[in-house]
């Protein structure tokens, strides 16, 4: 990244990689655990925020579980004098023989919807967070099977209870280890049990695209090189996409010397990850494109030490990619997408690339690298130009790009530039329905200028100065875009998270993998009609 903007992240201890390999399967990160596992059971019920304190606003699967419990649930809650607010819980235990624990959480005020300020349906988030809570405090009390109440959004359920139970501890001791958790959706009194399973389904495939994001960009980066998150992303996608590995030796073939600059300082060869998933015939493909730097020590403008470990996570761009291309391929979407991502790491040696050298691009542009940190825009240069082969009906490129967004948006939104009213619209409106926050930024020539004014070739990794960094960086990779539709996700300020969105842990975020899909999914739709 141009400037530091890492967040501390907890640091897992180190162990023997061949003796991790042994118990746990570390490339696809999923464990196996035994059937013989004596399960408790749980429920969780909604409750809407209500000033009474003579009456409960129950959801309609709550109401129906409390007159079945003889009005136990409200006769409990109404004896504390206190109504519950947005977020707050209620554990209650012997109220049902079938459950050992009933938790009550309030998932806000009846009929909430989009907040225009906020720009998010504050229901659905209020549902994501409120379940994830209970889900997270029963797993504390012991709790394995759990159901869940839909809340009235049963997609919004199902994410908030999969993303909050996420946790990469696999390489820790197992006592040490989150216990595993089952979790289903509380169909018995649905008159529609189908369309409320295919709901929960379709949350948790969202969830479970975002987790494995998260889960990349978490990996150590000795155990995620660019060879082994080619493997991880051959496993994961396979059975649903082609997956073609690129070699160094093609790189070079394709005049790639933009991204083979970044690469040259690290003994890890690069991998160039090309990625197609068919879900229609089109001649037009979506296009991704993803950073995928699986370690950034800033190359010879080395970083400061402090924090640098979470540098791991600075091929977050890749990882939402791939994140995406899981989930979307599991919805079997109606849709024709390619994914570009060039993998390396970015280090100092002796031959890494020098402050003032100039490289050549694949579409022959020059570039003096004035600094060797900003390598992000190098490697993706390459990858926008090679995309543009396939006549792509559109272009969006993700990556933690620049210190400069996390100073302008910080955790609350990932920053976008896009050259298309239209698309920018329809993206902004897939961030409302996933609750994961986009926010527009400039692609004024006033910052094309701060690029084009070099001294040695056609343009500069950097723009001269500090100021308006994160719109410099977009100024130079549309130097690399012809397409009338391109998107470009600067995700560094939501690269990490830390109580920021209280649904997800702490750590790496795998933001904005949902928005992604549903702006996909919004896209499949305009295709198909």
């Amino acid at each position: 990244m141009a400037a530091s903007i890492v967040k501390r992240v907890s640091r897992v201890k180190k162990l023997n990689v061949s003796h991790i390999s042994a118990r746990y399967k570390l490339l696809t990160g999923f464990r196996h655990f035994s059937t013989s596992k004596q399960w408790n059971k749980a429920l969780v019920l909604g409750v809407y925020e209500n000033e009474s304190t003579d009456s409960i606003d129950f959801t309609g699967t709550a109401r129906k579980f409390d007159e079945k419990a003889d009005g136990k649930i409200s006769q409990l809650l109404l004896t504390v004098k206190k109504p519950l607010k947005c977020g707050k819980t209620r554990t209650l235990h012997a109220v049902d023989p079938e459950f050992s624990s009933v938790l009550v959480t309030c998932i806000g005020k009846r009929g909430e919807g989009y907040d225009e300020l906020e720009t998010v349906d504050k229901g659905r988030e209020s549902i994501r967070a409120a379940v994830a809570k209970a889900v997270l405090q029963l797993r504390e009390l012991g709790e394995n099977e759990i159901e869940v109440d839909s809340c009235g959004d049963t997609e919004a359920s199902a994410e908030g209870c999969h993303l909050a139970l996420f946790s990469y501890d696999d390489l820790k001791a197992e006592k040490s280890r989150k216990p595993t958790v089952r979790i289903s959706c509380a169909t018995r009194y649905s008159q529609d049990k189908n369309s409320m399973e295919k709901e929960w389904r379709k949350g948790a495939i969202l969830a479970e695209g975002q987790n494995l994001s998260r889960r990349l960009m978490e990996m150590p980066a000795n155990l995620l090189t660019p060879t082994k998150f080619a493997e991880i992303i051959k496993e994961q996608l396979a059975d649903k996409c082609e997956v073609l590995v690129r070699d160094k030796d093609w790189a070079e073939s394709m005049k790639m010397g933009s991204f083979l600059s970044v690469a040259r300082g690290s003994v890890e060869p690069p991998v160039f990850l090309e990625i197609e998933y068919k879900g229609r015939q089109s001649d037009s493909p979506l296009a991704l494109v993803g950073k995928g730097v699986t370690f950034d020590t800033g190359g010879i403008s080395i970083k400061p030490s402090q924090g640098m470990d979470a540098m791991r996570g600075d091929m977050g761009g890749a990882a939402c990619v791939a994140g995406s291309l899981l989930s979307v391929s599991k919805l079997q979407l109606p849709v024709h997408v390619k994914a570009f991502i060039p993998l390396c790491e970015n280090m100092p040696s002796g031959s890494a690339t020098k402050p003032g050298d100039v490289v050549t691009a694949m579409n022959g542009k020059t570039i003096q690298v004035d600094n060797t940190d900003a390598e992000g825009r190098l490697i993706l240069a390459d990858a926008l130009c090679y995309s543009e082969q396939f006549n792509p009906s559109l272009i969006l490129d993700m990556a933690t790009l620049t210190g400069a967004i996390d100073v302008a948006l910080g955790a609350g939104a990932a920053g976008v530039f896009t050259n298309s009213e239209n698309m920018w619209n329809k993206l902004q409106k897939a961030s409302v329905r996933s609750g994961d926050r986009v926010w527009r930024m400039p692609l004024f020539n006033h910052y094309t200028k701060k690029i084009t004014e070099c001294q040695l070739a056609d343009l500069n990794n950097i723009g001269g100065s500090r100021s308006g960094g994160a719109c410099t960086a977009a100024a130079f990779l549309k130097e690399f875009v012809n397409n009338k539709n391109w998107l470009h996700l600067d995700i560094a300020g939501v690269m990490s998270n830390n109580g920021d969105v209280a649904y997800l842990g702490k750590g790496m975020s795998g933001r904005p993998t949902r928005t992604v899909i549903e702006f996909i999914n919004l896209m499949s739709k305009e295709t198909n009609n």
